[in-house]
């Protein structure tokens, strides 16, 4: 069946129709198309960057059951695209091949060295080992490799030698790799080390911003996550690792409007359940600093190209989302999408 949306076209904002022929939008008309959207707003599918679907608690294996319920959750809100930058283990390839599932870029298990990260819950190598491991992952899933390049305060960060050397190498093979960072000196060496993007970045120095923005690292800042560890924080009892934590979530506010000002790609990513609230980022992302139509575009048409796919064009994936008013004038209008299609067939 051939279908027909028409409606206002963002980023651009402009009026436009298309029909979907297939998994493709087509600009030229079909004849004999049922309109499926007529009127309202017309965004590329939603984009959570950092989400970790398959598994809820830590020590667990990804399974099969929950990956693919978690992923059906993203499609139901209008995430249509997923990167899942870590996991308990690699993304299974029937994913790829099921129609009804959102597109999923993997980097794989993390990989973390000793005394970095929950021992066991992702793959647990050397410093030495490291390098091979980031390349082998890389090649395994949609190009990415996620390294853990700090964890505790009182904990030494990830060599800047050794997390540069691996940088150079998957960059020699053609991927890419995301750092987890959220200590000044797990930030500042993913930043220097060339890294592709920084999930979290607490504590990260402003400094370094234009640097982020010439060589294009971007920041996946997991507000939701944080505000969530933050209001938990607050009703503890008063010890130097929470003061750590509540210093560097509430400096992200500056950090986030900061690095939007550098130039910094900054993307809407979850790293928390339930899946499909991308929407919910995004609101924090404006509600932290960013103009909402940057936020709405970290989970939407920005996030999309960062990750190498195009908006809603001829020729582009039949992947889009439907809004009866205008999200850029209210980010919380994203979690409310009237149509969403994918791959070609109306979903909701």
């Amino acid at each position: 069946m051939v279908m027909q949306v028409r409606g206002i076209v963002l980023p651009e904002h402009e009026e436009r129709s298309f029909w979907i022929d297939g998994d493709r939008l087509r600009e030229e008309p079909i004849a004999d198309a049922d309109v499926v959207v007529d009127g309202g707003w017309l965004l590329p599918g939603l984009v959570d960057v950092h989400t970790h679907p398959g598994t809820e608690e830590i020590g667990t294996r990804l399974d099969d059951e929950t990956l693919r319920k978690h992923l059906i959750d993203h499609r139901d809100a209008g995430v249509l695209l997923v990167r899942t930058p870590g996991s308990a283990g690699r993304i299974p390839g029937w994913v790829d091949e099921d129609p009804q599932l959102p597109r999923v870029r993997s980097a794989g298990p993390w990989l973390a060295t000793p005394g970095r990260f929950f021992p066991g819950h992702g793959r647990d190598v050397t410093e030495d080992e490291l390098l091979a491991a980031a390349v082998e992952e890389a090649a395994a899933s949609s190009g990415w490799c996620k390294v853990i390049g700090d964890w505790m305060p009182d904990q030494p960060a990830l060599p800047l030698e050794t997390l540069t050397a691996v940088v150079q190498a998957v960059h020699a093979e053609g991927g890419k790799v995301a750092v987890h960072c959220q200590t000044a000196e797990g930030c500042r060496n993913a930043v220097e080390a060339g890294a592709d993007s920084l999930e979290h970045g607490m504590h990260l120095d402003p400094g370094l911003l234009d640097r982020m923005a010439a060589q294009g690292t971007a920041l996946v800042p997991t507000l939701g996550v944080f505000n969530a560890g933050a209001e938990r924080a607050r009703a503890a009892e008063p010890t130097p690792r929470r003061q750590w934590f509540l210093s560097g979530f509430e400096a992200m506010p500056q950090l986030v409007r900061a690095a939007h000002e550098a130039g910094v790609t900054v993307l809407a990513g979850t790293d928390s359940f339930p899946c499909g609230t991308v929407a919910a980022e995004a609101q924090l992302l404006a509600r932290f600093g960013l103009p909402p139509e940057a936020a709405v575009g970290g989970a939407s048409w920005i996030a999309r190209s960062w990750l190498g796919l195009p908006g809603l064009a001829d020729g582009a994936p039949a992947d889009l989302v439907a809004y009866d008013t205008d999200p850029t004038l209210d980010v919380s209008v994203l979690a409310h999408p009237k149509r969403v299609i994918l791959r070609g067939k109306v979903v909701v």
